[in-house]
């Protein structure tokens, strides 16, 4: 049989009529699709895991500003003390999010997941589960599998760019992937991916993408950090068998129609939203003169 899908409904379906996780379905896809064997997919998922880690140690370490001064350093003051009100998991996940996109704003090397601005959410949240639970990597590629699956569903079936979709396509597609891969890797049903995703996408619709002087910084930096928990939320939720009453597809539709029914301001310009604040316009004329 063919493990083809082109919506979440289908990767659920196949799972569900095989006996199989999410995850196997995208990796059955993959080997029906490419010629790549499963010994090639994992060994290139695993160093994609790798670099997770090491641009979350490169964000921690690395603490100067960026050119702009507007981030750097930020997740090291966030690991140097302890939560006050977050537990343990989601306050690692914020913070590890963070060093991701203050490694991306100062060129040290990401995985673009989904996209370059948004580079921080799903290494963020995994491996802070991960530690957690003290997951291995065989469990983490399971979540990276099913993450893939539901980014590509969102790519084919509607946008990631936040330039065509605003920032609910962007750094909502990699909090739902984030949500997908945590509940694959603690053992939930594909139904509880999907639910998951849902639960995640309904409450990011109408973000705006606003970044100051056209810079991945501000809000960006830290909003990978807000998401990352977000994320974990959605899956917890999902977890615990709360459903999403509008079906996942159809999220991923709505996300998509309002992303293009946006005013070009609110996509990735820079003429709108917290850019065109006093402040943001008087950091985008400094950047200009550096």
């Amino acid at each position: 049989m063919s493990y083809e899908y082109e919506t979440i409904a289908d990767i659920i379906r196949l799972s569900e009529e095989n006996n199989i996780s999410f995850g196997d379905v995208v990796l059955r896809s993959e080997l029906e699709q490419y010629d790549r064997s499963e010994k090639e997919i994992v060994k290139e998922i695993k160093h994609r895991l790798s670099i997770f880690e090491s641009s979350i140690h490169d964000g921690l370490r690395h603490l100067q500003r960026t050119q702009s001064n507007m981030s750097g350093g930020d997740a090291a003051r966030l690991m140097e003390r302890k939560p006050l009100f977050m537990s343990e998991t989601a306050y690692k996940a914020m913070s590890y999010a963070i060093a991701v996109n203050e490694a991306n704003a100062k060129m040290f090397r990401i995985v673009a997941c989904p996209t370059a601005g948004s580079c921080g959410v799903m290494p963020g949240a995994i491996q802070a589960v991960a530690e957690q639970y003290k997951l291995d990597r065989d469990v983490l590629v399971k979540g990276f599998l099913a993450a893939s699956g539901v980014g590509n569903v969102v790519a084919n079936r509607a946008c990631v760019a936040g330039a065509v979709g605003g920032c609910q396509a962007e750094i909502g597609t990699a909090a739902c992937m984030a949500a997908a891969a945590i509940v694959e890797m603690m053992g939930g049903t594909a139904r509880q991916v999907g639910h998951a995703v849902s639960l995640c996408m309904k409450n990011l619709l109408g973000l705006a993408c606003d970044p100051v002087a056209g810079l991945v910084e501000v809000p960006c930096v830290k909003r990978n950090g807000v998401y990352a928990v977000h994320a974990i939320t959605a899956a917890e939720l999902a977890l615990a068998g709360i459903k999403s009453q509008i079906p996942t597809d159809e999220v991923i539709e709505a996300m998509n129609n309002i992303g293009r029914a946006m005013p070009a301001a609110l996509r990735e310009t820079s003429d709108g939203g917290l850019a065109v604040t006093q402040t943001g316009l008087a950091i985008a004329e400094k950047v200009c003169s550096l």
